[in-house]
């Protein structure tokens, strides 16, 4: 009893929870995520649906389409252009490859080699960006021109009797060949292989090479064993960031190659623009789609990694 006699007070009880601030706050990251999920529906679903839509539509330009689910659209655009879908994923893997065998040495002399220089490297990697993809495919038209200094060289290396032998170039011509397109998107997504890669590596720890030394490893020992296991993320997202615009491209296909190189991407564009086939050019591209995932999914599977950065 205090000193009046009077009982003391019980204790106040705890003020309740602000429930309205607590839901408000379990809302913030989705709040936060719905303008990409807006970007996402309408700049992709609903184009992708639309699209969907197109390909089973039936009908022409001037008696307009309407969907009919007409499916074989699918099987004749199939059968009609498979030669195209052959070429191009042909075309993107040789790319690929040849971006990865010249881009893993690139990368790995920029994160462990380069030193102060690896900022200036890394700029002139992504120079290229800095002009129009168009601008630097036109360029390739020059250096791979009839009688100039690359194709000279070539000649002289007898480059030229294995790549014609191999049906990749044309007696003493490069332009307008299936080596001019692959040469045209090697350069033109060589970048999209070397930064990942760059990542990658120099994401490892130093002191792994280190130790890999103080047991005596070879440096081919300490590649094969710590570096390039370690690197596999970035050997993943280089190829598929690189394989995956290759095998839908055009612009390579048209400005260095002939009707003989045509990828599917310049049918796609062919139906869109000049014959106003919208159904075929839609199924087309839901096929290229469809085989790109088919690729990409078997990749990652055989690569052990579905960590891409």
């Amino acid at each position: 009893m205090s000193a009046t006699g009077a009982p003391p007070a019980p204790p106040a009880a705890p003020a309740p929870p602000v429930r309205g601030r607590s839901v408000r706050k379990r809302l913030v990251p989705y709040w936060l995520l719905l303008p990409g999920i807006l970007w996402l529906l309408v700049f992709f679903a609903l184009p992708m649906v639309y699209q969907a839509s197109t390909s089973v539509q039936t009908g022409s330009l001037e008696e307009g389409f309407r969907v009919t689910w007409h499916l074989a659209t699918y099987q004749d655009a199939l059968a009609d252009y498979y030669p195209q879908f052959l070429r191009s994923l042909l075309y993107a893997g040789t790319a690929t490859l040849l971006c990865l065998l010249l881009g893993y040495p690139l990368a790995y002399l920029i994160a462990f080699k380069a030193g102060r220089w690896r900022n200036l490297v890394l700029v002139l990697v992504i120079a290229p960006f800095f002009t129009s993809f168009l601008i630097r495919t036109l360029a390739w038209k020059t250096i791979l021109a009839d009688g100039g200094a690359v194709v000279e060289a070539l000649k002289a290396l007898h480059v030229l009797d294995v790549t014609g032998a191999l049906g990749w170039t044309e007696g003493d011509r490069v332009l307008a060949t299936p080596m001019a397109v692959v040469c045209g998107l090697t350069y033109n997504f060589l970048p999209f292989m070397i930064l990942p890669l760059y990542t990658s590596l120099d994401r490892i720890d130093p002191r792994l090479h280190e130790a890999a030394g103080d047991l005596y490893a070879t440096a081919a020992t300490t590649f094969r064993t710590v570096t390039l296991p370690l690197s596999m993320p970035g050997v993943v997202a280089g190829t598929l960031l690189t394989f995956i615009p290759a095998s839908g491209d055009y612009v390579n296909a048209e400005l260095l190659g002939s009707t003989d190189t045509k990828m599917v991407g310049s049918v796609i564009q062919s139906q869109f623009l000049r014959v106003l086939d919208y159904p075929t050019a839609a199924a087309l591209s839901f096929i290229l789609m469809a085989v790109v995932l088919l690729v990409v999914t078997v990749h990652i599977r055989r690569s052990g990694t579905e960590d891409l950065l």
